[in-house]
């Protein structure tokens, strides 16, 4: 299943882009048909002004699954934003190496690496939500707006807040084991189409 014909923009305006085919930069993956929103700059520059402190040197990953939303400036901050905790003080010196004769191969001493950030599949990012470093969310999560998530969501469930914190699930556990057993994301686009009906109206049964 792919995004027909390497499609950036799925309306007529140019507000909406699917991810897949603007990212440039071989750390940043994302599945079929995940969607950016930007209202206040140009959706593209997504990997300029989204994914922040994304430094090879680092080799962290951002891993977004298929049919994501991804609202208006969220942002995706990696471990390069960080200070090291180990130090008797947060000021960066590694990273101004010359300054104070250290190696620069050291220069990652600067921070504490926190990891790749991974977002499950049919995950809503809402609107100035930040996710940081290290951090993995599961299939089917939404996360509200201008919440700061600083640590892993399960999937389907509603995190809010500063730092994030669970709201509720979104279905009973039942409902939850089912579609990560379904993974209709998965499935062929003829048959996400025959069933989207069903998958819209959440006649799970019929699935």
């Amino acid at each position: 299943m792919t995004v027909p014909d390497n499609k950036i923009y799925p309306r007529k305006d140019k507000q909406t882009v699917y991810l897949k085919n603007i990212i440039t930069d071989p750390g940043i993956i994302v599945g079929d048909y995940t969607f950016y929103n930007d209202f206040v700059s140009d959706p593209a520059d997504f990997e300029k002004k989204n994914v922040l402190y994304h430094y090879p040197v680092n080799k962290e990953r951002l891993v977004i699954g298929r049919f994501c939303s991804i609202a208006c400036c969220a942002r995706f901050i990696f471990t390069s934003a960080n200070h090291t905790m180990q130090s008797l003080s947060t000021y960066p010196f590694p990273i101004f190496f010359d300054e104070w004769g250290l190696n620069q191969k050291d220069i990652a001493n600067a921070w504490d690496n926190k990891g790749d950030i991974n977002i499950g599949n049919d995950v809503w990012i809402g609107y100035e939500a930040v996710i940081l470093s290290g951090v993995n969310i599961g299939d089917g999560a939404i996360i509200g707006a201008r919440a700061v998530v600083t640590k892993d969501v399960p999937p389907y469930t509603i995190v809010g807040g500063v730092p994030a914190k669970e709201i509720r699930k979104r279905f009973d556990s039942k409902t939850i084991e089912k579609l990560q057993r379904l993974k209709w994301w998965d499935w062929p686009l003829d048959k996400i189409k025959e069933n989207l009906p069903d998958i819209m109206n959440g006649k799970i049964e019929n699935l």
